[in-house]
């Protein structure tokens, strides 16, 4: 499905646990291409030659990144040290008009790169259980909430569904949304009487750009049966034909 010499570039932390978890999604939805793990510590790398970037889950943002003047939450996990490599190898793959694809951090951190914020600690900013957004682990998936996507968006049409359940382990979520995205993707009952639901999928409009975040973690339910694996499976697969096409 890939071109001998298209190279995919992963951002992780842990890279043995995207060689566990993301590169099988993307093996199972055909992408024999090249791929790179990239991450903190490590030169930021060229661009040439590459076809797309996937951002993978990890660690909270500092606050600095959208507002000098914000503490950091006690009960923040802050990964500064990834925030200085994975902000401007986006922004970089932004200015190239690379497909990315952002998963959990990923997504928040793409929001982040492109001018938006985020909500430090989900419990305390809209009331809710400690528990809501924190179920189950990459082995052991817990289908805890369901997501609504908007019906007219670009990332309903790739997946095909408008409602399913979805996994949730995180504690940040977006705020302010970045000047060049849309949120597409909410969970309904996770609501503040000020910016309304929890967000749970963002996309670039722009029909030239391939660009979608998701807060969830797809890459851990591909191999469910149901809406739920469906639409894990035809997130992957859509990002791996563009890929290819590129």
């Amino acid at each position: 499905m890939s071109r001998d010499n298209s190279k995919l570039l992963v951002s992780c932390k842990n890279k043995s646990g995207a060689e566990k978890h993301y590169l099988p999604a993307m093996e199972m939805a055909g992408w024999t291409g090249l791929t790179d793990l990239v991450g903190p510590g490590e030169p930021q790398p060229s661009l040439v030659g590459v076809t797309g970037l996937l951002l993978t889950g990890g660690y909270d943002i500092h606050p600095s990144h959208w507002d000098g003047s914000e503490p950091v939450h006690p009960r923040a996990e802050v990964d500064a040290e990834r925030d200085a490599f994975e902000l401007p190898l986006i922004r970089a793959a932004w200015q190239a008009n690379l497909p990315i694809l952002a998963i959990c951090r990923g997504e928040q951190a793409l929001n982040v790169a492109l001018g938006g914020s985020l909500i430090q600690d989900v419990p305390e900013y809209f009331g809710c259980e400690s528990a809501r957004h924190q179920h189950g682990t990459p082995d052991h998936p817990d289908m805890h909430h369901r997501v609504q996507l908007a019906p007219q968006s670009r990332l309903r049409a790739l997946l095909g569904e408008d409602v399913f359940l979805v996994n949730s382990r995180h504690h940040q979520a977006v705020k302010r949304v970045a000047p060049d995205l849309v949120a597409v993707g909410w969970h309904l009952d996770t609501v503040h009487p000020e910016t309304g639901p929890i967000v749970e999928a963002l996309e670039a409009p722009d029909p030239a750009r391939w660009v979608f975040g998701v807060q969830w973690h797809p890459e851990n339910l591909v191999t469910l049966r149901g809406p739920a694996g469906d639409a894990a499976r035809d997130l992957f697969r859509a990002f791996a034909a563009r890929l290819s096409a590129s």
